[in-house]
């Protein structure tokens, strides 16, 4: 099984003290695949202005803005796990709905195929 973390979109505050561009929100999405079945869970988080070191908004990463995400209350694990157990409910449904029982089950007649003689 494949897991991946996306971020989707950020939010900035054009100015926020003496920064520009700085990121107040993340759209995130964990995407999970084992080739045939597929989960997804998707949120957002928000941050609070910066403190101390500031990374100008061209030079941030993907895995530094999921990091942010992850120290803000996204539990990576928990969201993963979720996924994981989407996938494995389409496996194997923990419900499923079979045919009513006192409904007749019709069967299609097997036709029976003869090969003309050759000429």
């Amino acid at each position: 099984m494949t897991i991946l973390w996306i971020i989707e979109r950020l939010l900035v505050k054009p100015i926020e003290g003496s920064e520009t561009n700085v990121v107040i929100t993340a759209d995130w999405r964990c995407n999970g695949t084992d080739e045939t079945y597929n989960g997804t869970c998707y949120g957002s988080c928000s941050f609070a202005p910066p403190t101390g070191e500031f990374t100008p908004y061209p030079d941030l990463t993907q895995a530094q803005v999921l990091g942010w995400c992850y120290a803000n209350g996204v539990d990576q694990a928990a969201i993963e796990a979720n996924v994981t157990q989407q996938i494995e409910n389409q496996i194997n449904p923990p419900i499923i709905a079979p045919p009513l029982p006192w409904v007749p089950v019709l069967v299609a007649p097997i036709e029976t195929v003869v090969d003309a003689p050759a000429a």
